[in-house]
């Protein structure tokens, strides 16, 4: 199982080591897999209906293939990167069958995706290490906090709230409700207040109360809205009167029902809010699965999280081999 998050420990100025980690936590119930999560994401439905019998190894195998890859909204660019070396091998007559094309298939994915499978890493002379979500509307961001905070929590670090969605009175009372769902203090203000001005507040308040970790949401706004844009900035601006390096963490949260329109959004909010992480969510059911290619291959941004599913523990690590799996039979028939 993996940890929520990588906690990196610096020693003292006197040389002192770091305090040795705190026992690990009781781990929680056994989760649904990740194959039964995405069985109905479309990317592994439309891949699993082409190996399920035994497949001609042939050119119109491969067009089928990308035509596959291309609805599961893989990307043109991505699309081509994975069956530039199965068309190759295919023409040299290295696969014996289609089990191994589909062996090929899967080592493709996964070296598109193990470079961007970086957990995030809370640094302990970043204290508090503040994390600010950002992200369109809809996306499903103030639940991933939400979520983010208690996995947080569960593992030991003290959490801290910032309700910066200052436009929706919704997301603050949602996001105090999950603050007294799990004991975890929320700096709010009155609907309309400066978002920037209240992540200010919650910064000086993570720092008088020895908070590890602030994550703060804002507001959803659309990445063609300059105005709206040009406030994740002036958060940025705000929060270095306090913290120079603040924020330490710019998770970007993207719906994976939403295709390659998150390309544009990612290219967006990097340039204006300094991007550093990826949380993909609602994978499983009506998602198509491969934006997380084209994510992977146009950016390099650590993909942090997915999430697969409403409840708590779908908010997951996100592990590269377990997705992959979760997509693809692991041989024809299966």
């Amino acid at each position: 199982m993996f940890s929520f998050f990588k906690r990196k420990r610096t020693a003292d100025p006197a040389g002192e080591a770091p305090p040795a980690p705190a026992a690990e936590p009781t781990p929680p119930a056994a989760t649904v897999s990740w194959r039964d999560r995405l069985r109905g994401n479309a990317l592994g439905r439309a891949v699993s209906a082409l190996f399920s019998g035994n497949p001609k190894l042939d050119e119109a195998l491969l067009e089928e293939l990308e035509t596959a890859l291309l609805s599961a909204d893989v990307g043109v660019a991505a699309t081509g990167d994975l069956l530039d070396d199965l068309r190759r091998r295919m023409q040299a007559r290295e696969f014996a069958d289609a089990n191994g094309l589909l062996a090929c298939l899967r080592a493709e994915m996964l070296r598109l995706l193990q470079p961007v499978a970086r957990p995030l890493e809370i640094d302990d002379a970043r204290r508090p290490f503040v994390l600010m979500v950002v992200g369109v509307n809809g996306v499903g961001k103030t639940t991933t906090i939400g979520k983010l905070a208690q996995h947080l929590q569960r593992e030991g670090a003290k959490v801290m709230l910032a309700a910066g969605d200052t436009f929706r009175a919704a997301a603050v009372e949602q996001l105090k409700t999950w603050g007294e769902r799990n004991g975890v203090p929320v700096v709010a203000q009155a609907s309309g207040a400066d978002s920037a001005s209240v992540i200010f507040d919650a910064l000086q308040a993570a720092k008088a109360r020895d908070v590890d970790v602030l994550v703060a949401d804002t507001a959803g706004r659309l990445h063609t809205q300059a105005g709206l844009m040009d406030e994740l900035a002036k958060i940025r601006r705000v929060l270095a009167k306090l913290d120079p390096q603040a924020p330490h963490e710019v998770l970007q949260v993207i719906d994976g029902t939403t295709g390659q329109n998150a390309v544009n959004q990612v290219r967006q909010f990097q340039k204006t809010a300094g991007v550093t992480g990826l949380a993909v969510t609602k994978l499983d059911g009506s998602a198509r699965g491969g934006v997380v290619f084209a994510l992977a291959r146009e950016f390099g941004l650590p993909i942090r999280y997915v999430g697969v599913g409403e409840s708590l523990d779908d908010l997951r690590v996100f592990d590269p081999t377990a997705f992959v799996d979760g997509l693809l039979p692991a041989r024809i028939g299966e």
